[in-house]
Parts: structure tokens; C-alpha cells; sequence
């Protein structure tokens, strides 16, 4: 059965039919369709279940706020849940399925959550699900898993592509209606640059439909001379299909495209990601019409007024033939007009105010449309759709004074500005008494870095609910409405028993009744009583449920509305696909890999690559023949005997610059920077607040305001955000600067006795034990390529580390292995140089360390100064859990047999714990097998370790099995440091 009406409907194209399914259903609909108009005109008024308990849904609202007809859209590759069809433009082959039932839509098990309602109320799995602790686990925990959530996850790869824009504006304007527009319009005259993105398909949001006449033409006219004007302007940036979802700090805003999701198959991106910079944002939202709290609300059949007056104008199609409805406002009289206009049957319009006699209702009544005043609705009838409804009066109990067949309903509680973009960034809101609706307060905006409002609203978003405010300047002809009363319970006197059957959320199930127990259980907060009873939450975020739900929470608690407050309004404002979130971040390029200017050289020279963080270093250079232990081992030896290169460039470099520069470093580090002399170098360590230790390494001071910072290879960003961080936040007048320059320089590590015989080889720089003594570094030229030398270690050798820029990174390497091939120069990688470090006793941050050790746990007391009066981490380490003398701390570690130990192995004692696990004294933290000692080394953690040198303790192995190892200096090799020192 077709419910299309023969004429009208203003935005399809009856002469492009488009075939759809639905649950296998062929059906039929027009280009310009929404899905859900296309459903509505075949009649399918049942289109899903609700969450909890399983009650028959239908269509009803007709934009974003649609709670209830989400639907899978789509299959295989293409496969996507939780669609709204209200938002869904229809298209031809379009697949969707309804959600949330099994065995299907029109006889679903589930319902029978809904006879059980009684024994469901709210928050019942908070108090149900408790003991027997094993009952309910495995029986109940199971089949709640597997009925919980909407619609179901996809499986197949997303088939689609997205992209990704950043903008720059003057002004972003978030709605194309007629606010909008104005608003856009007279900022491009004053030349700013605008951006326009309306969500819809179409312009002019709801005045077209509500037949308003601007300037003596009708809105419709006014808006396509008014978007053809400012697409006309090079200053100006039209998009429809596209949601402002966030608005951010800094006048940072997202918005998304609706690329092609009405085009399958064109070519292209699917969506794309707008990241928009705009001095000024406009939040031309507009507002949401509020339903009315009465028994059997949730029936399919009953919508927003608002909404069963779009399906009729926009695309010619009807509710039902005859639309019973009722209100506390005059907008809803638009509705019945234009039903009876398009061959409609209104049986009559339940006001709840005690009179009607604006122009509209008089409008109506010269129609022949019955008005009752005073009136409400006790209950609906029906159950997979409206039947009819009970007639009561609002000031009762809900005794019921009348019954009219119908099959449909109608209902406006009012209107709610979309206030969501001005509240994302801490815009304040205010009471409206007498619309019953929080509008946006002018006093308190979201404030930018200056101090200024950087978000303002205009039209229905700030409360403007008359066109004739929305406008400014100009000669609006609407008919005048009179107050609306609000009503946020039907009748007002409603027993117990109605307020068990009035819904306030229909997406999950929340009843009127369901906030009055959490108010009496305690729950007066209303971010409690929303996590309590599910209010608002889930895709639907509260758009229609919002006010109504705060207003029986504010009777209940007998607190007025202002004082009870809302909810906090996050972004996204409508869902954001996670494909459109990502872009182009798939693949390959999910991650971006980050790569040092020698990367190519070490592809061709057997490296094999490990990931340290975002980069690939080579954890060795195998060669034919050779396993990957004995290319670790032969790069230790040549490094050892001869000369070795690493590529450090992955190394975080730092710069810190400023007045207060050695002021800023000397409460970062463990130990004074402010007093390092220009050209020198000092080894760091740095804490959190808790004090522990989160990274280390060398600090070269530049010059008298400029220091240099090393920090570990995975560390870069982190340590640079860590140091921003206090900066903004905590040391904001402190005169630094920060800039992470971890790539713009490629730094290549010249390590072995043979070092400095290679670098003399180059030229042009002094590189002697007397012009350029240990931990210090100078400037200058070689090889003819302008370089700064440190002269530093974390082998144990003889060791340079060049720095030049990233351009000259891989000429200095061919250079460096062609000069030094008589030399036994020889590349190593990241595992060469654990060991090495490991043989000389340094630490590794990320080994040594796991967010729970501290400098003195390590040994590293000396790095810590006694003379200043604090530092990051000071106060946490004279905590008294971390004074503990019983502490572990590192120590090195030498099986009786040579053997190498199992990293992270316990050590173990006699005893179990409460848990029956064996107690432990220690564990492992770093064991390699040494080629240089010829046996295995290790480095740990062993209660109070550095008191205990010679001891045996045991290690267990994951077979059963233990090994025994003896307590040593962690330090294998050249304890005294005369080959670093040469």
C-alpha cells in the first residue's frame, strides 16, 4: 500500500523512480527521497526494536535527531550500521536491513523484555548482577553479551576511500537555513572569508516548509536567489552534506562530507574531513522540536509534528490519513493546516494550553478542524502502529473523556535550540522560562586565547523561535504565535501506571517512571541520573529526550529546571565515521613509517629492520650466510677492534632557547643544566611529577640562552609535549622557547679505537683528545660539509656523534664508509648497540626502566643534584614506599655457567604469596650474550642489590627449571673508561 500523495513534494523527482530494499523487500521510491520517506510511502511504518526491551519502533522526527529508524546499510565491503534513514538519501539499489531483533522484525523474541518490564526497571543491572557471582557470569553474562549493542559490527575491509581538507576562514557558518545564510551572506559583502556547510541536501531549513515569505517572496525563492549570490563570490565556500560535528579550542573546528554516499559507484572519495581554522564560528543550527510524555508515546505512528509536516510538503508523503494531533504551542498548527491542505484528515487538535486563539489555531478552526483545549492524550492505542488514542484532560489524573480512531499522531512539547557546537568549547547556557528550552548565553561564550568570544549563535540556535527574529533588517510575513505552555508530563496528574508507559528516550527505553526511581534511590545529579537510567545516551545523545528528561528529574527532586542543569554536550554533534576520521591513514600509510636520510643505504646493505617507535633503525646488517645473532656479534667485535658507524639520527634533538632557558632545564633534569659551560656536555635524567624516570641523555650547551637536548629515539615527541606541557601550563611567563629539530639534522655515531683516525682522514676539523676532550663539542667542517661534533659515548669507545643537516646526512655516510674501508669500517645496528651499552653498564630507558624506578633504583644518585631546591620528581622520590632501603636496584648478573639468562626472568625465594605465586626478589632487565667477554651478561633489578656483590640468586624459567647467577657491577667492561677517554 502506497501512502505517496498525487501531488506535491517539493524536493523528489517523480520522473526518476529508484528501486530499494528493505528486509529483502523490493520497493520503490523518487530521486530526492530520504530513506525514510521512501519507507513511509510504502507504508513500512515498523522499522526496528528499541534496545532494552524490544518494542516495535517507528519513524519519528525527519532529520538527525531520528532516535529510533537506524538501519545496516549496505553489504560486504560496503556493509555499515546504525544508518539513520532520516538522513539517508535514497538511492537506486539501495540495501538496508532493520536492527536490533531476531528472528525478524515483526516477530522478535526480545519482547518479551517488555512483559518483564517490572522486574527491568532502571538501573537493574546494577543491583541484579551481583551474587551468586558464578549464576550470573556464566548464564546470564552471555546472553546480555550477545544481545547487547546496535545493529552489529562490519567484517569485510571498508571498500571505500576518504580524504581529508583543512580550511582557513574568517567566518565558518554551521547551517544553511535562512540565519545562515543572512549571516553568511552579509559577512562576504563586508569581504570575509566564509565558509557555508549545511547538513541537509537542500538550503533553507525549515522555513520553506513553513511557508514563510521574506522581502515579499516566499522563503523558497529567497534562499536560491540568496545561496545563487553567494556561490557567485570568490570570498565564499558553499557545502551541503556537510556537518560541523566539533568545535574545538582556538576556533578549531571538524566537520564532515557527504561525498558520494548518495552516488554508489562514482568515482572518488566517499567522505571527507573538513579541519577548519576560522577567526569566528556561527553556529546556525537551528532548533529540535521536543515530543510530549504520554502513555504509549513510543507507538509507531506518533511523531514529531514538525516532522509529519515535512513528509508531506517536502516529499508528498502522509503518516497516516487521519493524524490526530497535540500540542502546547501554536507552530503545531502548521501540521494540521497543511494535512487538511494536502486532502488530509485532522479528526482534531488536542491543545494543552487552556486556549488556542492565535492566528494559526484560528486558521485551523476556519478549516473545519476541531480544537480541544485543555486537552491531552491518556494513552495510544495500538501496538505495531497507532490505532487510535484516549482523550483526556491535561489538568487530570488520565481519566479518559474520549476515544478517536486514528492512524497517526502528531505531537509538539515545544522547541530546543541546537546549542550542542556552542557548548563544545564551554559556551554557557541560560533558562528561558517561558519557552521551556536553555538557550545560549551571550555573556558567557566559548572565550579564544584572546579572551573573546569566538562562537556566537543566530536564529532558532539562540532562541529566535519566530522568523520574523531571525532576520534582521528584513520584512519577514509569518503569522504570529502565541506563548507555548510547557508540558513535560500528559496529563499533568498522571498516575502510576501512565507514567510507566511514557517514554522520554525511545533509543533506550527510558520511561518517565525510570527518572522518577532514580531520584528516589539518590541519583539527583543529572550526569548520574543520565548513567543510571541510559537518558540520553548512545547515538542518540539526548536530542530528544534532553530537556524532558531534566524537567521530571527537576520535578521529582523538586529543584527548578536551571538548578538541576544539563548534561555535557560533546562532539561529535552526529556520528562521524571512523573511515572519514582516519582519511587517507590505511594501509600503509596508517602509520607513516619515519625514515633518516641513510635509510636507503642500510635497504641495500642487508639491514634488518626493527621499529623503534614511528622509525625503522636496522636492528643489524646480515650478511649471506650469516644468521642474525652472528651479525650482531661480528658488528660488537669490528666496533670494538676497529671502527664502527651507527645512524643515531632517530635521536631526539631539542632545542630549548631562552632568557630563562637554564632556569626551565634545571626543573626538568634531575641534575643543574643552568651551570653547564658553553661548548660542554652533560649527561640528564629526566622525571614525571611521581618521580619516576621517563628518559635520559647528553644536554650541549650552544651558547649563554641555547641548550641542545637528546633524548631517546621514541622519546622525541613525547618529551617535547612533557616539556610544552609545564611550559603552557604551569611556568607560562617563563621566557623559553621550545622546537623538536629531531629532523632536520642526520646524526651518524663514529665509534671504536679507530675513530678519530677516520675523522682526521675527512679534514677540516681538529679532532683531538685535547682540542676536543670527552662530553664536550665543537663546530666546524669535515669533509667539506659543515658539522657539529660531539664528543660522547654509549659504547664504552673512543666516539664521535656528527650531527649535520638531513640534505648532507647521506654524503657524510659514503664518505665516512669510502675513507674508512682500509680501516675496518663497519656498519651496526640497534641490537650491537644494546650490547655494547650493556657492557659497559648504561642503561636503557624503556629496559632499565617501567614507569615504576627511579634515578636511585638505577644507581644514577650522582646525576642528581644536591644543591637545588627542586626539580620535577623531587617530592615523589622522598615518598617513603620510595626511600625504602629494601628497594630493588640494578645490579649486574653472571650465570654460574656462562649461560644467558631469559629476559625479564624472577628472581625467586622460598615462600608463596596470597596468591600462591612463589615471592621474588628481583627480576631481569637487559641480558645479552656478550662477544666480547665470551659468555652471557645481564643487568637487574635485585633487592637491595649493590649490598649484596658476590651473592648467588635464583632465577626460575617458564619449564620449571632455574638458573643461578651471581651478583656483580653491572659495569663488564673497562670499568676505569680509559678507552671512551682516549
Amino acid at each position: 500500500m502506497s501512502t505517496r500523495l498525487s501531488q506535491g513534494g517539493r524536493l523528489i523527482d517523480r520522473t526518476r523512480p529508484q528501486e530499494f530494499t528493505f528486509n529483502g523487500r523490493r520497493l520503490r521510491g523518487y530521486a530526492g527521497d530520504t530513506l525514510a520517506s521512501a519507507l513511509l510511502a510504502n507504508d513500512q511504518m515498523l522499522v526496528g526494536r528499541s534496545f532494552k526491551y524490544h518494542r516495535p519502533r517507528g519513524i519519528v522526527a525527519s532529520g538527525a535527531e531520528e532516535p529510533n529508524a537506524l538501519v545496516n546499510m549496505g553489504r560486504a565491503a560496503r556493509f555499515e550500521p546504525n544508518q539513520r534513514t532520516t538522513t539517508t538519501e535514497l538511492f537506486d539499489g539501495l540495501t538496508a536491513e532493520s536492527q536490533n531483533h531476531w528472528p525478524s522484525l515483526e516477530f522478535d523474541l526480545g519482547v518479551v523484555n517488555s512483559a518483564l518490564s517490572r522486574f527491568l526497571p532502571a538501573g537493574f543491572y546494577y543491583k541484579t548482577f551481583i551474587h551468586p557471582r558464578p549464576f550470573w557470569k556464566h548464564v546470564f553474562e552471555p546472553i546480555i553479551r550477545r544481545s547487547a549493542g546496535l545493529g552489529r559490527a562490519p567484517q569485510d575491509r571498508d571498500a571505500d576511500s576518504y580524504e581529508q581538507f583543512y580550511a582557513f576562514a574568517d567566518l565558518l557558518v554551521a547551517g544553511g537555513g535562512i540565519a545562515g545564510l543572512h549571516t553568511a551572506l552579509e559577512a562576504a559583502r563586508a569581504g570575509k572569508r566564509v565558509i557555508v556547510m549545511e547538513q541537509a541536501a537542500h538550503w533553507g531549513g525549515r522555513a520553506p516548509v513553513d511557508g514563510v515569505v521574506i522581502d515579499g517572496q516566499p522563503a523558497a525563492d529567497w534562499v536560491g536567489e540568496t545561496v545563487a549570490t553567494l556561490g557567485a563570490m570568490e570570498n565564499v565556500t558553499l557545502r551541503l552534506r556537510a556537518t560541523v560535528a566539533g568545535v574545538y579550542d582556538h576556533g578549531y573546528a571538524l566537520a564532515a562530507e557527504r561525498l558520494t554516499d548518495h552516488l554508489p559507484g562514482a568515482p572518488g572519495p566517499r567522505q571527507r574531513l573538513w579541519r577548519i581554522r576560522a577567526a569566528q564560528i556561527v553556529a546556525a543550527t537551528g532548533a529540535i522540536e521536543r515530543p510530549l510524555s504520554f502513555a504509549g508515546n513510543d507507538v509507531p505512528g506518533v511523531m514529531l509534528a514538525s516532522a509529519v509536516r515535512d513528509y508531506v510538503a517536502n516529499w508528498a508523503v502522509s503518516a497516516g490519513d487521519r493524524t490526530v494531533l497535540v500540542t502546547n504551542n501554536d507552530d503545531a498548527y502548521r501540521t494540521a493546516i497543511a494535512l487538511v491542505e494536502a486532502g488530509l484528515s485532522v479528526p482534531v487538535i488536542l491543545d494543552a494550553r487552556p486556549r488556542a486563539e492565535g492566528e494559526l489555531p484560528q486558521r485551523a478552526r476556519a478549516l473545519g478542524i476541531r480544537v480541544e483545549t485543555g486537552r491531552g492524550i491518556a494513552k495510544v492505542k495500538g501496538g505495531k502502529r497507532v490505532t487510535g488514542v484516549a482523550i483526556c484532560a491535561q489538568a487530570g489524573e488520565g481519566a479518559v473523556l474520549e476515544e478517536i480512531a486514528c492512524d497517526a499522531v502528531a505531537m509538539s512539547g515545544g522547541w530546543s535550540p541546537v546549542v550542542h557546537l556552542w557548548s563544545h568549547c564551554g559556551g554557557k547556557l541560560i533558562w528561558d522560562e517561558a519557552q521551556g528550552m536553555f538557550c545560549p548565553d551571550p555573556a558567557r561564550p566559548p572565550l579564544g586565547a584572546d579572551g573573546q568570544g569566538f562562537v556566537t549563535t543566530v536564529g532558532a540556535a539562540s532562541g529566535a523561535m519566530q522568523a520574523a527574529d531571525c532576520l534582521p533588517g528584513l520584512a519577514v510575513e509569518a503569522p504570529t504565535e502565541a506563548p507555548m505552555q510547557p508540558v513535560w508530563m500528559m496529563p499533568q496528574g498522571a498516575k502510576a501506571e501512565l507514567r510507566a508507559k511514557m517514554w522520554l528516550d525511545y533509543q533506550n527505553d527510558v520511561k518517565v517512571s525510570d527518572v522518577q526511581l532514580a531520584a528516589r534511590e539518590g541519583y539527583e545529579s543529572v550526569e548520574h541520573t543520565k548513567r543510571y537510567t541510559t537518558l540520553g545516551m548512545a547515538t542518540d545523545q539526548g536530542k530528544l529526550s534532553n530537556i524532558n528528561g531534566l524537567a521530571v528529574l527537576s520535578d521529582a527532586i523538586s529543584q527548578p529546571v536551571p538548578q538541576v542543569g544539563t548534561t555535557t554536550f560533546r562532539p561529535p554533534y552526529t556520528p562521524v565515521t571512523l573511515g572519514t576520521l582516519a582519511g587517507e591513514a590505511r594501509g600503509e600509510i596508517f602509520q607513516p613509517l619515519r625514515r633518516t636520510p641513510i635509510h636507503d643505504w642500510h635497504e641495500a646493505n642487508g639491514a634488518w629492520w626493527e621499529p623503534v617507535g614511528h622509525w625503522r633503525r636496522p636492528y643489524c646488517y646480515q650478511r649471506p650466510g650469516e644468521t642474525v645473532e652472528d651479525a650482531v656479534h661480528r658488528e660488537v667485535r669490528n666496533t670494538r677492534a676497529a671502527v664502527g658507524l651507527l645512524d643515531a639520527s632517530t635521536l631526539g634533538k631539542i632545542l630549548v632557547k631562552g632568557p630563562d632557558a637554564g632556569r626551565f632545564l634545571d626543573m626538568l633534569y634531575t641534575n643543574m643544566m643552568s651551570t653547564l659551560p658553553v661548548g660542554k656536555c652533560r649527561y640528564g635524567l629526566m622525571c614525571n611529577e611521581n618521580g619516576f624516570l621517563i628518559d635520559d641523555g647528553v644536554v650541549a650547551r650552544l651558547d649563554d640562552d641555547t641548550f641542545l637536548c637528546h633524548t631517546t629515539s621514541g622519546g622525541a615527541d613525547r618529551i617535547h609535549a612533557h616539556m610544552e606541557d609545564w611550559l603552557q601550563c604551569e611556568w607560562w611567563d617563563w621566557k623559553v622557547y621550545t622546537a623538536n629539530l629531531t629532523e632536520q639534522f642526520a646524526q651518524i655515531a663514529v665509534v671504536g679505537p679507530k675513530a678519530r683516525q677516520l675523522l682526521e682522514r675527512l679534514g677540516g676539523m681538529d679532532v683531538s683528545r685535547e682540542t676536543l676532550p670527552f662530553m664536550e663539542w665543537r663546530e666546524g667542517v669535515l669533509g667539506g660539509i659543515a658539522a657539529r661534533v660531539f664528543r660522547i659515548s654509549f659504547s664504552g669507545e673512543l666516539s664521535y656523534e656528527i650531527a649535520v643537516p638531513s640534505g648532507q646526512g647521506r654524503v657524510l655516510w659514503d664518505l665516512l664508509v669510502a675513507e674508512g674501508a682500509d680501516l675496518g669500517v663497519m656498519p651496526y645496528g640497534t641490537e650491537a648497540l644494546h650490547v655494547l651499552r650493556a657492557e659497559k653498564g648504561f642503561i636503557m630507558i624503556g629496559d632499565e626502566t617501567d614507569g615504576t624506578v627511579i634515578p636511585q633504583d638505577l644507581g644514577l644518585d650522582w646525576a642528581i643534584s644536591r644543591k637545588k631546591a627542586d626539580y620535577i620528581g623531587k617530592r615523589g622520590q622522598e615518598r617513603t614506599f620510595l626511600t625504602d632501603p629494601d628497594r630493588w636496584k640494578l645490579v649486574g648478573l653472571e650465570t654460574l655457567d656462562g649461560s644467558v639468562l631469559p629476559d625479564g626472568a624472577y628472581a625467586v625465594i622460598e615462600g608463596v604469596n596470597g596468591n600462591g605465586q612463589r615471592l621474588t626478589e628481583g627480576r631481569v632487565t637487559s641480558t645479552y650474550y656478550s662477544p666480547t667477554l665470551g659468555r652471557g651478561i645481564a643487568m637487574g633489578l635485585i633487592r637491595r642489590g649493590p649490598e649484596r656483590m658476590g651473592e648467588t640468586v635464583v632465577f626460575a624459567m617458564l619449564d620449571g627449571s632455574s638458573v643461578k647467577a651471581r651478583i656483580v657491577s653491572p659495569v663488564f667492561y673497562d670499568a676505569k673508561g680509559d678507552k671512551q677517554n682516549v
